[in-house]
């Protein structure tokens, strides 16, 4: 069962956080229908390798000449003409960067993992924890009242029915009375009383009716608010900050069809009690009296039915999907000039007459006041199609909403250069990108708008990593929506909310986060002695701005997880990596384990992200001895994988032959049991007389680099545990690595 069939099986909730990872630059038409080959190659492997990502590019373009085909022998113009528009698209996208293109498609299957995994942990829990039910009978109670309100409107309309006919029916007796009574046709003064009495009656149930129908419509009216209240000022607040915690990499956010539903609901039973307004007022038109209910409501009703409804239209325009650039889709928020980005808007009210109605136009930085106060507060223009119209066709699960695609930042060029002398560094000036649309509907006109969150505008890829400091600094920390000042003083943040934002930067690149052992590590870094303490408080400097061994705290994290991303997927995935220990608690660790038994851990000197591994050996005196190699750096992992390095890594003393001193993973996990999946499976031997074999190889013989570390014979173990030398091992070891060899791979050891 392939991974696609089975997302296409979840609930809504989970499939539109699936639409939300696919657009333009790599459409979900592709991810349909070339299921099965997508999941089959190795992208993230493409993603690092340019020659791979180029053959797999081509490979993708020629699957989907094989489904044009499929489409023209069923006849089907308007899937062929889809699929070669995917094609011209891919082309003018990847041609030139067919490695980006293994990146998009890697994370996205990925991010299909995490939906999923989330989704079967939601049916193994059934919603176990006392919060989770507490959520789920708040949201069916809502969604009760909201049915409700439906159903008593549907019912005030069987009212005013019944009260149309009971009024027909009088103005018909009344008029036949009245005609009666001007002719002389024998009618007796009894039976004209009687027939007054039967009209004075029916007036009498006819005004009941009336204050009957006026009072349901007010009682309407009166649930309706207190219901609009709380979808706007709680269930639409939550799903705000929810989308603030997704965006810095929480939980995925709860999808909008739930909401949508009730606003929807809502706002029907608005438009239709507008309706049944006008009805009364015809009907009040037609036959009115002294202290006529309908005359001393109607005209507070149809306000009050209006102030809702307005209300209710401009809390449902939100931004569905917050701007992002497609080639960092984990980092959204974060905008490069010249960097084509996108941004989805919804209108939560999803009425058939809006479709095609609302024209919606993109505005950057309206109505800023740090334009004018900041000093230096850079000014950029919107570049590309800034005005969409809102459409049911474009999004797949068939909501009203509009998705920028194809949008540009252009810094505006102030004669002069640029000060520098301004408070704010580029990555903490926040920016803000607003939309604005108009709904007419006759006798009311609703003016639209709603902002994305702060953003930040960077002009170097090289900025990205603190300008997405600033953006977690500041979900984090606050829901307000458009504090653009906020780093003139930035609050401190807890380290209980810290931690855990610290996990998600992990978790949400890969299958693990932090536990508690290596968050308790990085507290250490920030505060010191008070790690323990969740209510510790680290400063914006200290997080981002004071160096540690020449680099902030934040870029130490981020030069790790690039390291991890790259090299170290699979085994940080798998818990083979400690990662966050310090030398004090590592030698805690190993202390008492079996000689060979090692640890990997993150170096905390490397400026650019490293991984070292340590291992205890007993001395002569019996006493525990650590090692650690130098720390291997991307550089390093690009030619060897870790897993070989662990492998095929070697202790030399003199004259005596290279051990490798790695026995157990900690605590006890035989090496090759730990690695062995991961290690490069090794290619066959070549014939003496392979000529063919010869030939490719162009006369040289095959290499292998491992990592050999010098160090004196003291430091080794004891000398029974060697492995004696005889004089045909030592020539075979001359033939493989002569001393030249061994002196330009050998590195010193990491210090103790």
């Amino acid at each position: 069962m392939t991974q696609w069939y089975q997302l296409q099986q979840l609930e809504s909730k989970y499939l539109e956080q699936v639409d939300q990872l696919y657009d333009d630059s790599f459409p979900m038409e592709i991810r349909q229908y070339l299921s099965q080959w997508i999941e089959s190659q190795d992208w993230e492997l493409a993603a690092t390798n340019d020659s791979l990502a180029t053959l797999r590019f081509h490979d993708l373009l020629s699957q989907l000449d094989d489904q044009y085909s499929r489409f023209t022998l069923e006849n089907n113009f308007l899937m062929q003409h889809n699929i070669r528009k995917i094609k011209r698209n891919l082309q003018v996208h990847f041609q030139e960067d067919p490695i980006q293109m293994a990146m998009i498609i890697c994370s996205c299957l990925k991010e299909e993992e995490k939906i999923l995994t989330l989704a079967k942990k939601a049916d193994q829990d059934n919603i176990g924890s006392t919060q989770n039910t507490a959520m789920v009978e708040k949201q069916k109670e809502l969604d009760y009242k909201v049915r409700d309100i439906k159903n008593r409107v549907q019912e005030t309309e069987q009212r005013i029915k019944s009260l149309e006919d009971l009024q027909d029916e009088h103005d018909f007796k009344y008029k036949t009375l009245q005609s009666r009574e001007h002719e002389s046709s024998g009618t007796t003064p009894i039976e004209i009383k009687r027939e007054e009495m039967i009209i004075r009656n029916m007036f009498i149930e006819l005004n009941m009716k009336r204050e009957d129908v006026v009072f349901k419509i007010a009682e309407a009216l009166n649930l309706t608010e207190q219901i609009q209240t709380a979808l706007i000022t709680d269930e639409l607040v939550e799903w705000k900050r929810r989308q603030q915690i997704a965006c810095i990499g929480g939980p995925p956010n709860a999808c909008l069809d739930q909401l949508q539903t009730w606003f929807t609901i809502v706002a029907e039973s608005l438009q239709q009690v507008r309706q049944q307004l006008k009805k009364l007022e015809e009907l009040e038109q037609k036959y009115t009296y002294e202290n006529d209910p309908i005359t001393q409501k109607k005209h507070f009703l149809e306000d009050r039915a209006q102030l809702l409804f307005r209300s209710l239209i401009q809390s449902s325009f939100v931004v569905e999907r917050q701007p992002c650039m497609p080639t960092h889709p984990q980092r959204p928020l974060v905008l490069k000039t010249g960097v084509q980005f996108t941004v989805k808007l919804r209108l939560l009210v999803k009425l058939q007459e809006l479709n095609y109605q609302l024209r919606v136009k993109g505005s950057f930085d309206k109505d800023v006041n740090e334009k004018n106060t900041v000093k230096g507060f850079r000014k950029f223009n919107i570049l590309g199609t800034s005005t969409k119209v809102m459409n049911m066709e474009e999004s797949t699960n068939g909501s009203l909403a509009a998705e920028f695609r194809h949008l540009q930042l252009k810094e505006q060029k102030n004669t002069g250069s640029r000060t520098n002398e301004g408070p704010l560094i580029v990555t903490e000036e926040l920016h803000s990108i607003s939309f604005e649309t108009q709904l007419c509907q006759p006798g009311l006109v609703i003016d639209l708008e709603t902002s994305s969150l702060p953003l930040v505008v960077i002009s170097n890829v090289s900025q990205l990593p603190s300008g997405w400091a600033s953006i977690l600094w500041y979900n984090m920390l606050t829901n307000e929506p458009k504090n653009l000042s906020f780093f003139l003083t930035p609050p401190a943040a807890r380290w209980s909310q810290l931690s855990e934002v610290l996990s998600w930067q992990f978790s949400s690149v890969t299958k693990r986060g932090l536990n508690s052992e290596q968050l308790t590590m990085l507290g250490e870094k920030l505060l010191g002695p008070n790690a323990s303490n969740p209510e510790g408080l680290i400063p914006w400097t200290k997080f981002c701005k004071e160096n540690i061994n020449e680099k902030s705290f934040w870029l130490w994290i981020e030069g790790i997880l690039e390291l991890i991303k790259r090299h170290l997927l699979a085994l940080w995935n798998d818990g083979c990596i400690m990662g966050f220990v310090s030398k004090e608690r590592e030698r805690a660790l190993l202390n008492d384990k079996s000689p060979g038994t090692f640890l990997l851990r993150f170096s905390e000197s490397s400026r650019e992200g490293a991984i070292t591994f340590t291992w205890v050996e007993m001395s002569h005196n019996d006493e525990p001895q650590f090692h650690a190699v130098e720390p291997y750096t991307k550089k390093e992992l690009s030619a060897v994988s870790f897993p070989d390095i662990i492998r095929n890594y070697k202790v030399m003393a003199a004259e005596n032959i290279p051990e490798n001193p790695l026995r157990f993973l900690h605590p006890d996990i035989p090496k090759d049991n730990a690695f062995g999946k991961y290690y490069s499976r090794p290619t066959e031997p070549s014939e003496p007389m392979d000529v063919d074999n010869d030939k490719r190889s162009n006369g040289y013989m095959r290499t292998e680099l491992i990592s050999i570390s010098e160090v004196h014979p003291s430091r080794l173990q004891s000398p029974e545990n060697l492995c004696p030398m005889s004089p045909d091992e030592y020539g075979e070891l001359e033939r493989i690595i002569n001393p030249a060899e061994i002196n330009t791979v050998m590195c010193s050891p990491y210090p103790n």
